[in-house]
């Protein structure tokens, strides 16, 4: 990858159907998991990935609820910017949208309710980033590819075909909620024609990569969790796990404002203010701990 650096676009729209009631009145990423909303923890996969420069991409309605929560970003050394996708038109309208805050950057694209987590994420979402050549999937094993977006390799592990919910899948690799491509993405997103439901599937614009020969994948194995918070058991299933790392490790997952520090976007100072604006409250108390013991904590961010 050459040229400015890659952006990053985080898709917070879609009307939430599996999660009503619950999501009636609220997008459900700003829904907690655990302690934190759901929205910090795509922002942090991309932080973590040296993103600074981020779209987040929402409903009309939702997104000045947004907003009212991240702010401009340079609390955290970054610059956040908003668009509105008024009807869900698909995954790959994010691009459309998104257009004129792409420019002529490389684009990361992270969708609002995925999580992940592993002591490699860090290291290989840089890693993809910054070696992406056209675009960069990611995978996981999963023990029913039935229900999503599957890759297959060939005998060199390239990627061979790419099937969106096949009834027999020929991989059991499931492609994530985590994307990364070049400019040309947004030309591409503009030529594919809608599905059966009307949505411009990110499916289609990877098998234009795939046809090109530019399609690149990044396995995530044993060592990484993927959780999809999409139905009210998987949401209650992230947030058992985030509750279990957390008291077990003693570090909180996706905190912006850790993640800030040790990519060196805010410094002690900045820290501190942040802290005492959470001041007697867990949340705070926890961002005061890194700064008496920096080291505490530092398992499984940036390093």
């Amino acid at each position: 990858m050459t040229g400015t650096a890659t952006k990053g676009i985080v898709l917070a729209g879609g009307r939430n159907l599996r999660l009503h009631p619950v999501t009636v009145s609220v997008c459900k990423q700003l829904l907690p998991v655990y302690d934190k909303p759901m929205v910090y923890y795509p922002l942090t996969t991309l932080m973590l990935g040296g993103v600074r420069d981020v779209l987040l991409v929402s409903t009309p309605r939702d997104t000045p609820r947004l907003e009212e929560l991240l702010g401009d970003g340079s609390q955290w050394g970054m610059q956040i910017r908003y668009a509105v996708q008024n009807e869900p038109r698909g995954i790959a309208e994010a691009f459309i949208v998104g257009r004129s805050f792409i420019g002529e950057s490389a684009v990361a694209l992270i969708l609002g309710d995925n999580i992940f987590f592993g002591s490699e994420l860090s290291q290989k979402a840089r890693a993809a980033i910054h070696g992406n050549r056209g675009a960069t999937v990611f995978t996981y094993p999963v023990q029913d590819p039935r229900h999503f977006g599957v890759l297959q390799l060939d005998a060199n592990g390239r990627p061979l075909a790419i099937e969106e919910k096949p009834p027999k899948p020929k991989s059991n690799l499931a492609v994530t909620g985590l994307y990364v491509y070049d400019n040309n993405v947004v030309e591409i997103a503009e030529s594919v024609t809608p599905s059966d439901r009307g949505e411009l599937e990110i499916t289609d614009v990877n098998r234009v990569y795939l046809r090109q020969g530019r399609l690149d994948a990044v396995q995530f194995g044993r060592g990484m969790a993927w959780l999809d918070t999409g139905t009210p058991e998987s949401l209650l299933q992230a947030s058992l796990f985030v509750q279990t790392i957390e008291h077990r490790q003693g570090f909180k997952i996706a905190c912006p404002e850790e993640v800030a520090w040790r990519m060196g976007w805010i410094g002690d100072e900045e820290l501190a203010g942040l802290a005492s604006s959470f001041s007697g409250r867990p949340y705070g108390s926890y961002l005061e701990t890194l700064l008496a013991d920096p080291s505490s904590t530092a398992n499984g961010y940036a390093d």
